[in-house]
């Protein structure tokens, strides 16, 4: 139904708002493609999309990644949508140009208006807060685990002369 850089920007921001406590909580490109299967370089490029139109910010190194850059509840779906798909008010027609429009619409008309009226809602009225809650109410840990970085460094320095 829409673009792959539009699904794969709504799975990394629903990530996000699983995890969202404020901010503190970041991912990475690779842990939210890791969660979510997706492909780790497209979903680099996204989350910089995201970054550059101020839905997400980004830190790098040690603890650094991306966290929601506001409450989910204070982004929409249709936030996202817009990063990459062109809106289109018209109606797409399955019989092409000429056939619907002209006189009467075609039997699929009213139809397809509704469900483009439908799609519409969802985009305009849902935000990213679904997600947090669904998460909480499934019981999902709010932060994520990460097994590389809490892990003690090992160190092969030699002891302290005696």
């Amino acid at each position: 139904m829409y673009g792959k850089a539009t699904e794969t920007a709504i799975a990394a921001m629903s990530r996000l708002a699983e995890v969202w406590d404020q901010g503190k909580t970041r991912l990475s490109a690779d842990e939210i493609a890791r969660d979510r299967k997706l492909q780790r370089p497209f979903v680099a490029k996204v989350l910089t999309t995201l970054s550059q139109a101020r839905l997400v910010v980004g830190s790098r190194g040690p603890g650094g990644g991306f966290a929601l850059a506001r409450e989910p509840k204070r982004i929409k779906l249709f936030d996202v949508f817009r990063l990459f798909e062109r809106e289109d008010d018209s109606v797409s027609c399955p019989f092409g140009g000429g056939t619907c429009g002209v006189g009467e619409p075609c039997p699929l008309h009213h139809k397809l208006v509704g469900v483009q009226d439908a799609v519409s809602q969802v985009l305009h009225h849902t935000t990213f807060e679904v997600f947090e809650i669904a998460a909480r109410e499934r019981g999902d840990p709010r932060v994520p685990r990460r097994t590389s970085r809490s892990k003690k460094r090992e160190t092969f320095r030699a002891p302290l002369g005696r």
